[in-house]
């Protein structure tokens, strides 16, 4: 009896060449998009995200070309309260959160898969390139770099558990996106050539802020911009509005370049400074899922990923009595930002990561 897989179906490129080839290696599947949001509610057009119609169709489609029954789930409650609303409460706290992290985390892996038993099906599938393995010396199951390194997203995967990687099957991991194009183009596929999804789905024209005040329905007050000092250079527009590492829109004339270094919502203060002082060779990350191990209460000499297309850097990490992750890096790295991921990794391998604290 063939092993059934439920592939989760955004209607772009990668999630139907990956439901092709589950069907090719004798997998019995089904498509699955999910409604995540209604577009309105984030105040954007219709067409504008990848919860649009139009994105729905395209899956439809693909599925009716394999021969594929196709579902829409409504997750959009589970969506706003545990992707939307973190990443307004954090930016609230002048954190930069990474709302494609939480939602692997909350939509694709956690709701996905126990949707997945529910229905009695063996896996989950999606399109993301990495891979998974079984380690049999350790027992436990392996989060693996994709191999295509301009494409890999092993870095927005850390959260998963050893549970949830049994039941995950990443059949692109193994190619380059030029082969999915390829074979998507050969199956004749209607969004072969479909571009790639760049922005955060639910803020696709990149205003935080807007979409920020839209959500909560408030509004936020401006402050001092202040340097590391302590003198006041002028006036921001709200702490929403900036981000460690911030150079643009500052509006604040200097003899030198001024960026953002630290957002103080207690004062409601941004604060300024130059470049070099950005640098920082140590960070502490919380909510912390670990994959390859099961602790770091030995230092362990592995490189990181401060943020999703930073590079590896060389370091050293391990975690105390109460479960904080502890990076000390070999050389200051820039801009470590509270809110975004730290992923470790020993080769290809995921070890873990959490939230920079």
């Amino acid at each position: 009896m063939s092993q059934k897989a439920m592939i989760a179906m955004s209607g772009g490129v990668d999630s139907s060449a990956a439901a092709l080839l589950m069907l090719e290696a004798g997998y019995e599947c089904i498509g699955v998009t999910m409604q995540l949001f209604h577009n309105e509610d984030a105040g954007i057009p219709r067409e504008k995200s990848c919860c649009s119609l139009s994105d729905v169709m395209d899956a439809k489609l693909v599925s009716s070309k394999l021969g594929m029954l196709h579902y829409v789930f409504n997750f959009s409650d589970k969506f706003r309260e545990t992707v939307m609303t973190r990443f307004s409460q954090s930016y609230e706290k002048g954190a930069t959160p990474n709302p494609c992290i939480d939602c692997n985390r909350f939509l694709k892996f956690d709701a996905m898969v126990q949707r997945m038993h529910e229905m009695n099906f063996d896996y989950v599938v999606t399109g993301h390139y990495a891979r998974t393995e079984f380690d049999e010396v350790s027992g436990r199951y392996l989060l693996k770099k994709g191999i295509d390194e301009t494409k890999d997203q092993s870095y927005v995967l850390y959260s998963l558990t050893q549970e949830q990687l049994k039941h995950i099957r990443f059949p692109l991991g193994t190619y380059h996106k030029t082969e999915i194009r390829a074979i998507a183009e050969k199956a004749g596929f209607v969004n072969a050539h479909k571009k790639d999804s760049q922005d955060i789905c639910f803020v696709p024209d990149g205003d935080y802020a807007g979409f920020l005040e839209r959500f909560t329905g408030k509004t936020y007050p401006a402050g001092d911009f202040v340097d590391t000092s302590g003198n006041i250079l002028g006036q921001h527009k709200g702490i929403i509005h900036y981000t460690v590492g911030q150079r643009k829109g500052l509006g604040i004339a200097a003899k030198y370049p001024l960026y953002v270094q630290e957002i103080r919502t207690d004062t409601n203060q941004v604060i300024l400074g130059k470049n070099e002082e950005l640098f920082s060779n140590s960070l502490t990350a919380d909510d912390v899922n670990l994959i390859s191990v099961d602790n770091l209460t030995e230092p362990l000499e592995c490189s990181a990923k401060i943020r999703y297309r930073h590079p590896e850097q060389p370091c050293t990490a391990w975690q105390t009595a109460d479960g904080i992750l502890h990076v000390k890096f070999d050389e200051p790295q820039r801009a470590i930002t509270r809110g975004q991921a730290v992923v470790l990794y020993q080769g290809d391998n995921v070890v873990g990561g959490g939230t920079i604290r």
